[in-house]
């Protein structure tokens, strides 16, 4: 069952551990099976019930996953072993079109604002028990936030959108709990849910967003929670529509308990409105993220929603680091009041380079999605093969499996950096690594 490995441990910590290291490192492979509760207790020496204590441990870090009498086993894609290692490495002299970075042309300056930043600092220090967001931050978000149609709410900053998300799922959720995911979705969200130890339930996506009839059975399913990209979802570049917003609340109107979290990371990149689902549930959040825009190294994102939920999630980060650096706060009021970069002409150049592979794609008869954000994803019958084919031709593309549960496969390629002249050699070699795919969509 175990190959040449052998579980060890007396503490139910210890046996845990063993387990862990061992999906860590490979020598238990995703899917394997591990042995019975009580058969692992009588190998170890132990009460049965240590084993049971690891076993939920593994559970709720995501590493493993129960199926009643089918007995225990590595999940498919154990957060030990997050999908980053899911990736292709670039050769030199092969150009790399897969990494999701924005372009560091389009992104602005930082010198300024971060002197500009110190220099307040230093004649307004920030000390221990002073506010935890900067009033001026507070002010222009809230401003943006409401010119958006995002109901009113108290506001809190974190540390990007994925640190917004795990500490809204933690504020809500317990071990065991189901989230509906976009399928394809964010590669990183869809390790952080198992590593919670929550279970996904994949929902279908298309260019206006996810799908609402798989919404509405995930969580007739019983889901709990269901996280939306509002623009520039990552890979697919989908951005909800008005139309998609009204079937969507109309949904989540059935289901006020859920708890609604929408990611917009997109904004300061996409030239498309924002539709809010925000209020559709009792419990909801909303956060937006400067990393696109800005650069990814100011980790820092300004989330609202409803009282209870942003009270839970102030409340236990204070109890953590405390607070986002007020000099991070401050330098990114700065960006925001200085008027650099001009996003819509940032907007306009990603749109500009999308369309343009877009097009084409299409005029060698290969399908694509890309209505927004850094983003194009192909659909391909056969994504090893397209990915290998491709960086092969000197092109290294993002394989789709990175971004996948259930959804068929595809590769998405990055355009953040790509130059007008390189995008008909792309398309050309994409034509020739794969052969258009069948069917609507990409769902």
């Amino acid at each position: 069952m175990l190959g040449e490995y052998r579980i060890e441990g007396r503490r139910a910590a210890d046996i845990a551990a063993s387990v862990e290291r061992a999906v860590g490192s490979g020598a238990l492979e995703p899917g394997q099976l591990l042995p019975p509760m009580r058969e692992l207790a009588v190998r170890l020496g132990v009460n049965p019930n240590t084993v049971a204590a690891a076993y939920r441990t593994l559970r709720e870090r995501g590493v493993i996953e129960t199926s009643g009498r089918r007995g225990s086993r590595v999940r498919s894609k154990p957060a030990t072993t997050g999908r980053d290692h899911i990736r292709v490495d670039v050769p030199e002299g092969v150009r790399d079109v897969a990494n999701g970075n924005p372009d560091p042309a389009l992104l602005p300056s930082l010198a300024e604002a971060f002197a500009a930043a110190a220099r307040q600092g230093d004649r307004e220090p920030v000390l221990y028990g002073d506010a935890l967001v900067e009033p001026e931050l507070a002010r222009l978000a809230r401003a943006g936030l409401d010119a958006d149609g995002v109901p009113d709410g108290p506001l809190a900053v974190v540390s990007g959108s994925l640190d917004a998300v795990e500490r809204v799922l933690a504020a809500h959720l317990k071990p065991g709990d189901t989230v509906a995911v976009e399928d394809p979705g964010w590669g990183s969200l869809l390790d952080l849910v198992p590593a919670l130890g929550l279970r996904t339930a994949p929902v279908g996506v298309d260019d206006e967003g996810p799908l609402p009839d798989d919404v509405r059975r995930v969580l007739e399913s019983g889901a709990r929670a269901l996280i939306v990209t509002d623009r520039a979802q990552n890979p697919t570049g989908a951005a909800v529509s008005a139309t998609r917003a009204r079937a969507l609340r109309a949904v989540l109107r059935d289901r006020p308990d859920v708890l609604l979290i929408e990611d917009d990371h997109g904004h300061g990149i996409v030239d498309l409105p924002l539709h809010p689902l925000a209020g559709a549930t009792r419990a909801w959040a909303f956060v937006r993220s400067v990393a696109k825009a800005y650069g990814p190294d100011l980790r820092l994102a300004v989330l609202t929603g409803d009282t209870v939920t942003v009270d839970r999630v102030t409340g236990r980060h204070r109890l953590g680091p405390g607070w986002v650096s007020r000099l991070v706060q401050r330098a990114v009021v700065r960006l925001w009041t200085d008027g650099s970069p001009d996003r819509h002409a940032v907007a306009a150049a990603y749109r500009g380079r999308r369309d343009l592979l877009i097009g084409a794609l299409a005029e060698r008869g290969v399908r694509a999605h890309g209505r927004s954000g850094l983003n194009v994803w192909v659909p391909v019958p056969d994504e090893t093969g397209a990915v290998a084919r491709l960086l092969h031709a000197g092109w290294a593309v993002a394989p789709g499996a990175r971004f996948r549960m259930d959804a068929p496969p595809g590769i998405r390629i990055t355009v953040s950096t790509l130059a007008e002249g390189e995008t008909a050699d792309l398309a050309a070699a994409i034509a020739a690594a794969v052969r258009p795919a069948a069917g609507r969509g990409y769902v």
